[in-house]
């Protein structure tokens, strides 16, 4: 029998870092001048992404989008202090990776995402990482997920992308996998959370 998988993104689902990115771009745009509104900002990388952000504001500044990534890339490695797990994050990697469960990383963030999960102790969980920098088509495209599903031969039906936007939800449903996510949606495989620690209840009894 095939087993469970879980594909976790990081930002505002493992990770409490929102606040550590919200500075840096605030970081960034204070370097190109650019006002700065911290939670017309947040509203909008939570419901987009902070890459839609950025592309958003470099059209309407005539500004290069590379040269704001790279900017707030760096603005963003030297907080890597102020990032923290999310309640409960430790304890459901541990028990996932007790059940068997096999577990990957698929986020938006760039290859600090790395360096963040050495430091956090928590790398030795997942089979495999894909950042941004890996190369595959953003979310909510599936060419990510598609990747992972042939290389490691995991069953669409127990694999489950764990998130916490819309987003997220949008991915997994495009993937053909199950959705676990801090949102409700339309989609009806998706599993709605209000903390980490739920999703071993989701399982009830386990069947690996």
């Amino acid at each position: 029998m095939q087993k469970t998988t879980f594909i976790w993104d990081l930002d505002g689902t493992l990770l409490d870092s929102y606040e550590a990115i919200l500075s840096g771009i605030e970081e960034t745009f204070g370097q190109f001048s650019i006002p700065y509104d911290k939670e017309q900002v947040r509203e909008f990388i939570l419901k987009y992404s902070v890459q839609d952000l950025l592309v958003r504001v470099a059209e309407e500044r005539k500004l290069d989008v590379e040269v704001l990534n790279q900017v707030r890339a760096q603005s963003l490695a030297e907080k890597n202090a102020q990032v923290v797990l999310m309640s409960g994050a430790r304890e459901v990697l541990s028990w996932a990776d007790a059940a068997g469960i096999q577990q990957f990383v698929y986020t938006h963030k760039g290859d600090n995402a790395f360096t963040i999960l050495r430091d956090l102790g928590l790398e030795s969980y997942f089979t495999e990482i894909i950042t941004s920098q890996s190369g595959f088509a953003r979310k909510p495209n599936p060419e990510a997920a598609t990747y992972l599903l042939d290389k490691y031969q995991l069953n669409p039906e127990k694999t489950y992308y764990i998130g916490d936007r819309t987003l997220d939800v949008e991915f997994a449903q495009n993937s053909k996998i199950q959705s676990i996510n801090f949102l409700d949606s339309t989609y009806d495989r998706n599993h709605r959370i209000q903390a980490l620690a739920d999703i071993p209840c989701i399982f009830g009894d386990w069947e690996r």
